[in-house]
């Protein structure tokens, strides 16, 4: 498994908003959005500071996603 931001885009999206104002409002580094514009691992502090900002919970911006290969569980 592995983080998608897919639903932090869309909520910027509806929100008419740009990454760069989601910095600036968030106070989150440019080094901090480049991770998330690559879908890479960032601590929870920034991740607390952009729900923060958004007023928003964190399920609200970030899902967990199958690695492709990964088999699906199997349901007994």
């Amino acid at each position: 498994m592995r983080i998608s931001y897919r639903p932090l885009w869309i909520k910027l999206a509806e929100l008419e908003m740009t990454k760069k104002q989601l910095r600036e409002i968030s106070g989150i580094s440019t080094a901090s959005l480049a991770k998330l514009g690559k879908g890479e691992n960032l601590t929870t502090d920034v991740l607390l500071k952009i729900c923060e900002a958004l007023n928003c919970n964190i399920n609200e911006i970030m899902e967990t996603v199958p690695e492709p290969g990964d088999e699906e569980p199997k349901h007994e």
